[in-house]
C-alpha cells in the first residue's frame, strides 16, 4: 500500500535498525591485501602513486603480513620485484625466486594465512609484456609453457592459490594440468577470467616496473566495451577447471561482477585495482571527499554487485575500521 502506511524512512531512523535490514555485509574476512616483494634486507621503498604502499624485502614483508593477519585479514597476494629482468621472464619460474622466497619465509611464520600468488611474467620480462615476444607479438602457446612452470615453482614452494593473470587462452587447464601432475591437486587456480586492458593499472605498473616496453595488451587483456565476452571468458575459465574467477578493475566493471554472480555458481573476487586506489587518496588528500566513507561505500558497492571477495590495497584500513 502507498503512503502513509508505508514509510520506508522507519527503518532508517537509527543505526541499529539500519543494522537489522542492511543487505550486505563487509567483513575483513572478505579482504584479500595485495604486497609487492623486492631483493635486499631492511627494505621499505615507498610506492610514488600508491600512497602508504612499499615494495617490501622479504624481512619486513613477514612483518607486514603478520599485520594484516593479526586485523582479521585471511590471505595476502604476492607481485614480484626480481633482481633482473629478460627476455623470457626467467625470474617468474625460478624455484628461488623473489616471490618463491617470500611465500616460504611467509609460511614458516604464518602456516594459517592464505598466500596466493599472481602468476605472470610482465614483472619479470625485460619487454614488460606478459609472455614471450615472436615477431613483436606475444606468443599464447609458448607463454602457456612457461605460466605452468611458474605456477609449479610457486606450489612447490607452499603458495596456497595461484593466481593467473596474463589472459593467454588455455592458461588455466595447462596449469591445472601441470599442478596435477605433480601432486599439486589440491591447489586451487583464482583466475584472472574477465581482466580488461584498463587505464586504470597505471600506479601498479610503476610499482613493479612492468609497463610495456613497445605496443600495449589489448591484444590479449580485454576490450573495456565488452560485456557479453567476459561471460565467454569466466565460462572457459570455469571449464578449464577454474576453482574461482575474478573481475578486474571493479568499480568501472561491477555490471560484470553482477552478471557473474546471476551466471555462475562458483567463488567470485573483484580486485579494486591501483587506479581506483590512487583516485580514492587523491581526491582525499586534497579534502575533497571523506576518505573513510568512501573507501567502505566503494566496497561495499563491490560486495553489493556480488563480489565473494575483494583484493583492494585499503584492506589493513578497512579492517581497523570494521574491527572484524
Amino acid at each position: 500500500m502507498p503512503f502513509p502506511i508505508h514509510r520506508p524512512r522507519r527503518l532508517r531512523r537509527t543505526e541499529a535498525l539500519r543494522s537489522l535490514v542492511r543487505e550486505t555485509a563487509l567483513s575483513a574476512r572478505s579482504l584479500i591485501y595485495p604486497l609487492f616483494v623486492c631483493p635486499g634486507q631492511g627494505v621499505k621503498d615507498a610506492i610514488g602513486p600508491m600512497p602508504g604502499h612499499y615494495r617490501w624485502s622479504t624481512d619486513l614483508l613477514v612483518e607486514e603480513c603478520k599485520s594484516a593477519r593479526d586485523l582479521g585479514i585471511p590471505a595476502v597476494i604476492l607481485f614480484g620485484i626480481p633482481e633482473s629482468k629478460d627476455e623470457v621472464g626467467s625470474g617468474a619460474y625460478d624455484p628461488d625466486g623473489i616471490v618463491q622466497r617470500a611465500v616460504r619465509a611467509i609460511k614458516r611464520e604464518m602456516p594459517d594465512l592464505a598466500v596466493i600468488c599472481d602468476v605472470c611474467l610482465d614483472e619479470y620480462t625485460s619487454h614488460g609484456h606478459c609472455g614471450v615476444v615472436k615477431n613483436g607479438d606475444v606468443d599464447n602457446d609458448a607463454t602457456l609453457e612457461l605460466l605452468a612452470k611458474t605456477a609449479l615453482t610457486l606450489a612447490q614452494a607452499g603458495a596456497d592459490v595461484v593466481a593467473p593473470s596474463d589472459m593467454m587462452d588455455g592458461r588455466v587447464a595447462r596449469i591445472r594440468r601441470e599442478l596435477d601432475a605433480h601432486g599439486f591437486a589440491q591447489i586451487p587456480i583464482l583466475a584472472y577470467a574477465a581482466k580488461y586492458a584498463s587505464a586504470f593499472y597505471g600506479p601498479f605498473r610503476a610499482a613493479a616496473d612492468s609497463a610495456p616496453r613497445f605496443g600495449d595488451r589489448r591484444s590479449y587483456q580485454m576490450d573495456p566495451a565488452n560485456q557479453r565476452e567476459a561471460l565467454r571468458e569466466i565460462a572457459l575459465d570455469i571449464e578449464e577447471g577454474a576453482d574461482i574467477i575474478m573481475v578486474k578493475p571493479a568499480l568501472p566493471y561491477l555490471d560484470i561482477i553482477t552478471l557473474a554472480r546471476q551466471r555462475f555458481d562458483v567463488p567470485l573476487a573483484a580486485y579494486q585495482v591501483s587506479g581506483e586506489f590512487a583516485l580514492i587518496e587523491a581526491a582525499a588528500q586534497n579534502g575533497w571527499v571523506d576518505r573513510q566513507r568512501i573507501i567502505v561505500e566503494s566496497l561495499m558497492a563491490i560486495r553489493r554487485a556480488g563480489a565473494d571477495m575483494i583484493l583492494t590495497y585499503f584492506a589493513k584500513d578497512v579492517a581497523r575500521w570494521l574491527g572484524c
